[in-house]
């Protein structure tokens, strides 16, 4: 455990170790972690807006190059969201039967589910800057059936705003010399913030199971 949380506090160090010391075995890593998170139902606990805004502070600092990580990010992302929609098409009878699926957690589908009949298709954009439903959009998508070219676009489109957001902003602020002296902590934060949305989610559910309860 104690190892988890100093990668988590010096996970600057370490990705700036790596891109000084292997390169190219930087991109390789950023590469795998964003379409691991993005294309693989089973690991959206992966960090995607941390990792992209990490790139941006790394390539402002020179350890990493800004325009083949604004490059390789978005490629990722949207394989990634391709191979999970084709899981959801291939699993879609098994989830119109409502049979269980080991590597899906319910709650995780059902509420990006919801999302997704609220939102359409701008949701595979809007889902790039929430985790965990980001990862679940697609297979949802999948899993409706939308219209291939329909959902790529938004893939594309979704995956450019997201990437040039965060990438963008650590650049810049990783050339102030304040933000880099509290960096670990600005890391910490964006994870928190990032999850807020999967927060207020949670909280309006177990609200509206209690005011149902309040009912009966």
């Amino acid at each position: 455990m104690d190892g988890i949380f100093d990668i988590i506090f010096n996970i600057d160090t370490y990705l700036s170790m790596v891109a000084h010391d292997y390169g190219r075995y930087a991109y390789m890593i950023i590469f795998i972690t964003i379409f691991c998170e993005t294309g693989l139902v089973i690991t959206p606990f992966l960090p995607g807006d941390s990792l992209v805004f990490l790139t941006g502070v790394l390539s402002a600092k020179g350890d990493l190059n800004l325009w083949a990580a604004f490059f390789i990010i978005p490629i990722a992302a949207v394989i990634g969201d391709n191979v999970n929609y084709q899981i959801g098409r291939l699993l879609r009878h098994k989830i119109a039967r409502n049979e269980e699926i080991f590597f899906i957690k319910k709650d995780h589908f059902e509420r990006t589910h919801k999302f997704f009949e609220k939102h359409g298709g701008k949701a595979i954009i809007i889902a790039r800057f929430i985790p965990i439903i980001r990862t679940f959009t697609p297979f949802v998508s999948g899993v409706a059936e939308m219209p291939y070219i329909k959902f790529l676009l938004y893939s594309i489109v979704g995956a450019f705003i997201w990437v040039t957001t965060f990438i963008f902003t650590g650049y810049f602020l990783g050339e102030i010399p304040f933000f880099l002296e509290y960096f670990n902590f600005v890391i910490i934060g964006i994870i928190i913030i990032s999850f807020i949305p999967i927060f207020i989610l949670i909280l309006k559910k177990l609200l509206s199971k209690k005011n149902y309860k309040g009912k009966d």
